[in-house]
């Protein structure tokens, strides 16, 4: 049976956590559709494809952007057009907290030894060990699909169990969960496409 993941609503302050700087890079850029920025400390370039990612970087996708990242090892993160990554801490193999804004495709898979990871945003706070999960803008809401594992999804005290197939619906942060209910085809394709992949 696959571990359960956790899905809670996150405080908009811990969006604006810092965190020291790794010296050695725990992610690299794997591609880039347009443009996007990348923060260090309080200088930005633009990303380019092969950019070595470090602990307290920022990515910023533009507008019909797309980006492809890799966190060592074999964690690869996809976001969709004007979205935001930033990795607050992370060390490989370990893990650590990371931040989004926007649509993200987290995937990582089950063979891979578990890592002590939380995703944040200003709707949730995801606990990952393993999986393939869309989160971000779907359909006037924020979504929560899980293709591949299980999550679990806590907001305004209400917890929701999320298997594969499956999704829930915030409309607002701060707003309880939707009942979980299984998605569309349509759907499904709508969120992963809108970070350049197909489900």
């Amino acid at each position: 049976m696959p571990a359960t993941r956790r899905l809670f609503l996150a405080a908009p302050a811990l969006l604006l956590a810092t965190r020291g700087f790794a010296q050695a890079p725990v992610g690299v850029t794997l591609a880039l559709t347009g443009q996007a920025i990348l923060s260090r400390g309080n200088a930005e370039q633009a990303l380019h494809p092969d950019d070595p990612l470090h602990e307290g970087d920022t990515v910023s996708t533009g507008a019909a952007s797309l980006a492809a990242l890799e966190l060592f090892t074999a964690t690869r993160i996809n976001l969709g057009p004007e979205a935001r990554f930033m990795l607050d801490r992370f060390a490989a193999d370990l893990g650590g907290t990371i931040t989004i804004g926007g649509a993200m495709v987290f995937d990582r898979p089950d063979t891979l030894a578990p890592l002590d990871l939380e995703v944040q945003s200003t709707f949730a706070r995801i606990g990952v060990r393993g999986t393939r999960f869309y989160a971000g803008p779907s359909r006037g809401v924020f979504g929560i699909f899980v293709q591949r594992g299980r999550v679990e999804v806590m907001a305004a005290g209400q917890i929701r169990q999320i298997g594969a197939g499956e999704g829930v619906n915030i409309p607002a942060p701060g707003a309880a969960p939707s009942e979980v209910s299984i998605w569309g085809a349509e759907r499904i394709v709508e969120a992963f496409t809108s970070v350049g992949l197909t489900p």
